[in-house]
């Protein structure tokens, strides 16, 4: 049996560095020795945390860059060293002998003097003589340089902290028998049967729907909805906002463009037991003038950066570029323009993210607003702490449990 502790992380990262696979379906994806299951998984995610500033690292010992092969295993090591503690020599024994095992016996001479020579105190020295403050934190960070430039514009000295939140673990919402798992490690959130563990190893009751994996952020956005007879989900998938949602409201009606998409928010709903949500492949940037005015609430939770998501997604921070926002505006316009015309008379409108970026909250709402004289915005309030906004709540990851996102409501006319 296999026991190298580099081995299972250097597959599930080769996925995500070389085919651009999303983290958690490369882990699923990838068979992994289940008793080293959660170590595995550490480094995996301490690994993307840290690329960037770990990319410098082996800048500063490598002149020349190593094949991608190589780097991954200097990052895995350089997060065992910096971040578990673990012996020199045990990581660079390790290191080594997954070169060999991979054919690379060439370049394991090389792994070898870079581990052994290693020292962070060398690295952070040449790393503070960068001139540029706003380069060198965002290095520190692992932090796209252009973001953390937003970041650094927006919210000032408290970048740093948005940057480096760490999620604070599980979050778990229960439907029944939560005094069963309250034993367990927890925190409480301001949401009602909501809580978030340090790990929470599924069960039977997920499958008898007695509890589901929800994050605090979906939760909040869900929370800021008002009860009404029949609303949409535009963009609604894997479901949990519908299902969640279809305890207060008559009827919600869930678009989601891909197909298997829509098969996920079946399952989800079915498992659950929910029966007032209808699902249908639906795009939602597109037109129908079958749902013209047909709805009381639309809630369009649009696609965006994620960059809210990074402490449960860090892969984030490697694949999304700058010249991908270009995009995603246009279809975050697309998508609250079209679904506008879903509302009735007196009907609210939503407009949700998971970005921290005003780019794609403030900013999308604000151009709407002054093409819609019709919708007005109405004010929201919630439990969990918030930046109040020009229109709408933004909820950073340094105090909403890991999470950033934003949420805006927006009044149709006279009131329903």
């Amino acid at each position: 049996m296999l026991s190298n502790p580099v081995y299972d992380p250097f597959l599930i990262l080769t996925k995500i560095y070389s085919d651009g696979a999303h983290v958690k379906q490369a882990i699923a994806d990838t068979y992994i020795e289940e008793q080293y299951r959660s170590r595995t998984v550490k480094i995996v995610y301490g690994v993307l945390e840290n690329d960037g500033y770990f990319d410098f690292c082996i800048r500063h010992y490598a002149p020349k860059a190593p094949k991608l092969a190589v780097r991954t295993i200097l990052k895995i090591s350089l997060y065992m060293l910096l971040y578990m503690d673990k012996q020199r020599y045990m990581v660079t024994d390790c290191a080594v002998g997954l070169c060999k095992k991979l054919g690379k016996t060439g370049v394991s001479g090389f792994v070898n003097a870079f581990l052994r020579r290693f020292e962070r105190s060398a690295v952070d020295a040449e790393l503070g003589k960068i001139q540029d403050e706003t380069e060198r934190q965002a290095i520190a960070c692992s932090y796209p340089i252009y973001a953390y430039q937003w970041l650094k514009k927006e919210y000032g000295s408290r970048a740093q902290a948005i940057a480096t939140a760490k999620s604070d673990g599980v979050s778990v919402r229960f439907v029944q028998d939560e005094e069963k798992y309250l034993g367990k490690a927890h925190k409480t959130t301001p949401f009602p049967h909501t809580y978030i563990f340090e790990n929470f190893v599924r069960d039977e009751g997920f499958d008898e729907g007695k509890y589901t994996f929800q994050s605090v952020g979906s939760i909040a956005i869900c929370d800021c909805v008002s009860a009404c007879e029949n609303l949409l989900d535009a963009c609604s998938a894997p479901g949990g906002k519908s299902v969640l949602l279809a305890q207060k409201c008559g009827k919600i009606t869930s678009f989601e463009l891909h197909a298997h998409r829509v098969e996920l928010i079946r399952q989800y709903k079915e498992r659950m037991g929910i029966t007032n949500v209808v699902e249908m492949q639906k795009d939602s940037s597109v037109f129908d003038k079958a749902y013209e005015e047909k709805f009381d609430g639309v809630l369009c939770d649009v696609p965006c950066s994620g960059f809210g998501t990074v402490s449960e997604n860090p892969d984030v921070k490697l694949f999304r570029k700058e010249t991908d926002f270009q995009g995603l505006g246009k279809s975050q316009r697309a998508i609250l323009e079209t679904c506008s015309r879903y509302v009735k008379m007196g009907g609210a409108l939503y407009y949700s993210t998971c970005s921290i970026f005003e780019r794609e909250n403030d900013g999308i709402v604000g151009t709407f607003l002054k093409a819609h004289p019709e919708f007005a915005v109405e004010s929201l309030e919630s439990p969990l702490a918030h930046e109040r906004k020009q229109y709408g709540l933004q909820f950073l990851p340094d105090t909403a449990f890991g999470a950033g996102f934003y949420v805006c409501k927006l009044r149709k006319g006279g009131r329903i």
